[in-house]
């Protein structure tokens, strides 16, 4: 399989509607930053915890073929080795994708040496020849992103969002063609998403989720740069959205708008009971 430019796909792709997008509602989750409320950096903080849950959850899912809820993750991400009644392969999965997430996050430099540990890690089923393949397609990853240190273009804004976003796109379909993962070997994508969300951290642009549908989904066009880009980006996009709604909730807000719609919903309820009672039209008004 010839594998494009990453760079040219890049560009191709920075321009479309669907990376435009994602790219407004990554800049203004952006935007947030740096955070200076302790409100603030608490949300983040819990979702941070939350984002590696689901993201384990999902590695889980792609290694063993399982149907992984996300309280299997949340017992394997609090420390548990065992789950009462549920498959130990499940659960080695859970703390094998917890590991290599963590293991990511301090990893340095030495992409062929991460990359083995991943493959190892997540059993990604790469042979020597596929994970070769796949160092050499970080090396360009990694020299993709030492050319964008040299441009003036910054991700804080929607045009340096795009331009990041569409980088991340095209690294992460070149890696996975050169791991060779398909709707078939699915599990052979596992360490080049991880891989891509760390990857994403330093072209300054948040990271993102993908369910395991998501990335079967993408499997299935990666031949394809543009339709890759079109699918993956508003999942992006909508995940940016999230991390932004959860990082400036409000629990007093939260609390006030529920108590507001429980109070329409009460209303509602009240006047639906009484709708088929006819009026007295010389009743004064009465507030519900």
């Amino acid at each position: 399989m010839i594998m494009v430019d990453v760079q040219a796909g890049a560009e191709a792709i920075a321009g479309r509607p669907t990376v435009a997008e994602a790219a407004e509602q990554g800049a203004r989750l952006v935007d947030l930053w740096p955070l200076t409320s302790a409100e603030h950096l608490a949300n983040d903080a819990k979702y941070a915890e939350d984002l590696q849950v689901r993201i384990s959850m999902v590695l889980a899912q792609l290694m063993t073929g399982e149907d992984v809820t996300i309280p299997d993750a949340e017992y394997v991400y609090e420390g548990a080795e065992d789950i009462p009644g549920r498959p130990q392969d499940l659960v080695d999965a859970l703390m094998a994708a917890n590991d290599a997430i963590e293991a990511a996050s301090r990893a340095q430099d030495d992409q062929s040496r991460m990359f083995a540990d991943l493959a190892e890690t997540l059993g990604s089923g790469w042979d020597q020849a596929r994970r070769q393949d796949v160092v050499a397609g970080a090396a360009k990853a990694e020299q993709s992103l030492d050319d964008r240190n040299k441009s003036p273009e910054s991700p804080q804004n929607k045009e340096g969002v795009a331009q990041a976003l569409a980088t991340s796109l095209e690294i992460c379909r070149d890696l996975l063609q050169r791991a060779g993962a398909d709707p078939d070997h699915a599990a052979a994508a596992a360490p080049v998403l991880v891989y891509v969300n760390e990857l994403n951290e330093r072209l300054g642009i948040p990271r993102a989720f993908l369910s395991d549908e998501d990335v079967v989904r993408a499997l299935k066009v990666l031949d394809d740069p543009q339709a890759f880009a079109d699918l993956l980006a508003p999942l992006v996009g909508a995940e940016w959205d999230h991390h932004r709604q959860e990082v400036l909730w409000d629990p007093e807000e939260a609390k006030r708008k529920a108590k507001e719609d429980d109070e329409r919903k009460s209303r509602e309820a009240l006047q639906a009971k009484f709708a088929h009672v006819p009026e007295d039209p010389n009743k004064p008004p009465v507030e519900l």
